[in-house]
């Protein structure tokens, strides 16, 4: 890709970029958010089309209208919320809008299976998708591109929810696809991934390629400064703000997959319709509690039966002393408890909507947002340029949709909505994902001066540096239940991980690093 341009009103998204991708390589792409690299890869996707600038893909320059383009090209891309139809097999979801290449039948089976030994992706055709965890829905979505016949793979973010176990895993299938002679353009935010994984670096800041790595030659700490000009942070706690006032207390929390049994409970049949089973936790002011588990395991129920969007089958949950089991969520909002979601598009914004509305999401009866019972359209405006400026939100102006940030830019919108209620209690689930390390680092100081203001926090993140580093105390969940606690001040990611996919209980301080087997199984899913 050489000179790529491209403008929409108001910003220029990309200036003149040059990339360059060696057949056979893994190429990572970084920068921090807004930097235009999600809009370079639409644009080679045929996704968007530049204003100036060539695409040249072995040797032949390319036009693309559309992506059927650029898959006729060998282009494929596996975005950063996948594509699947829960409600559907593995094989239907692959064949979806390519039954002419090999049927829908016999021959699709067949093909699914030949591609999935080839690169060790271990897919399985007849399974729903929905019975699978996220490193394997992952798996299954670079078989839909392989499947389509590229030899160029695009991944956004690939890593963002996955373990250690499953990281390594997805980083063994790139090296094989890449040992066949595919390419792999990797975009990720995670620097030591980028480095243990990637053959080439390009760098972009501010729309516009800024330089080039090679990561035996690279620190971390050189590869941020290329992107934002700041040292790598770390997720360090300093002294404990822990104080002994409950601010919300969980007691035997239960929720069934379809609701509640009829019939006698205790039995087996029960116990596997159980998504949270019995779960109790007290977190005080200035405390932080993370959550560690591989996604699936409960994370999301939890989060939005304390949210009140999901009904607890049993179990009571109090705030502030008060029994809040019974409230609809707009009143646990309004009693202070703010949430940044795990899912930023289902529910933390509306995308077609302007910025200033986005953020009157959840506070509608609070001020700024409004006076009285009405509201407050200037108020929201004015706040909203606060948080556009405060949280470094890139946008060229307020009205603009929030479907026109990038992921990143729409994440800090909504951690600046959520903490500027002086909120009791946050749930913060994943409130970091897909943001660059200088935002990162923003978002963990907010964090941080909250609960040095008294302020309750849970944690739920797949980033286990960020886990450790910002917890006071840890729990992991696994299958619906919490079972193992963890010293955030002595835990190692690998023990962390170890203990996620069910390898270990109780008290982990003297738990040892799972075995190559133990790991081995893990990444294949075959413990979860």
């Amino acid at each position: 890709m050489t000179g790529i341009t491209k403008r929409f009103p108001g910003v220029v998204a990309n200036h003149d970029i040059h990339l360059t991708v060696r057949r056979g390589t893994v190429h990572a792409l970084v920068g921090e958010n807004g930097a235009g690299k999600s809009t370079l890869m639409k644009i080679l996707y045929g996704m968007q089309k530049p204003d100036e600038g060539t695409i040249v893909v072995d040797g032949e320059q390319v036009t693309f209208n559309s992506p059927a383009d650029a898959i006729v090209r060998g282009i494929g891309m596996v975005h950063q919320h996948f594509m699947l139809a829960d409600n559907l097999t593995v094989l239907e979801n692959v064949v979806l809008g390519s039954e002419k290449l090999y049927g829908i039948g016999g021959g699709a089976r067949k093909k699914i299976k030949e591609i999935s030994d080839r690169y060790g992706l271990g897919v399985r055709p007849d399974v729903l998708v929905e019975d699978l965890g996220v490193a394997h829905r992952q798996r299954v979505e670079i078989l839909k591109v392989l499947y389509r016949g590229a030899r160029t793979l695009i991944l956004d973010e690939p890593t963002a929810v996955l373990v250690p176990q499953e990281v390594d895993a997805l980083f063994d299938n790139l090296r094989e696809l890449k040992s066949e002679g595919l390419s792999v353009i990797f975009i990720s935010h995670k620097l030591g991934e980028v480095l243990s994984v990637a053959d080439d670096i390009t760098v972009i800041r501010r729309g516009t390629t800024v330089g080039t790595a090679i990561p035996s030659e690279t620190t971390p700490r050189q590869l941020a400064e290329l992107m934002v000009g700041s040292e790598l942070p770390t997720p360090e706690t300093a002294e404990s703000t822990v104080t002994d006032k409950p601010v919300l207390e969980v007691e035997g929390l239960t929720v069934y997959a379809g609701g509640a049994p009829a019939g006698p409970v205790g039995n087996a049949a029960d116990a596997v319709r159980r998504i949270l089973d019995d779960v109790t936790f007290t977190i005080h002011a200035g405390e932080v509690l993370g959550i560690a588990g591989v996604e699936g395991n409960g994370q999301t129920e939890l989060i939005e039966t304390l949210i009140g969007l999901k009904k607890a089958d049993s179990g009571a949950i109090a705030f502030l002393g008060e029994d809040i089991t019974p409230w609809p969520t707009r009143r646990r909002r309004e009693s202070g408890i703010a949430y940044i979601p795990e899912d930023r598009h289902r529910h933390g914004l509306l995308l077609e909507a302007p910025l200033w509305e986005n953020r009157i999401l959840g506070h509608v009866t609070e001020s700024p947002n409004a006076k009285g019972f009405w509201l407050d359209p200037k108020g929201a405006q004015e706040d909203t340029r606060r948080i556009v400026e405060e949280y470094d939100v890139r946008t060229p102006g307020i009205d603009v949709t929030a479907a026109s940030l990038s992921g990143g830019n729409q994440q800090k919108l909504i951690v600046g909505r959520e903490m500027s209620h002086a909120p009791k209690f946050l749930i913060a689930a994943h409130p970091t994902r897909g943001v660059d390390v200088g935002a990162q680092a923003a978002i963990w100081d907010h964090i941080r001066d909250a609960r040095r203001e008294g302020l309750a926090v849970l944690l739920i993140s797949a980033d286990l540096d960020e886990l450790i580093g910002l917890s006071d105390t840890l729990r992991v969940i696994y299958n619906g239940r919490l079972v193992a606690d963890a010293d955030p001040a002595t835990i190692t990611p690998e023990q962390l991980g170890s203990a996620m996919t069910g390898a270990a209980s109780g008290h982990l301080e003297d738990v040892e690093e799972s075995t190559e087997d133990e790991a081995d199984a893990a990444a294949k899913g075959e413990n979860r």
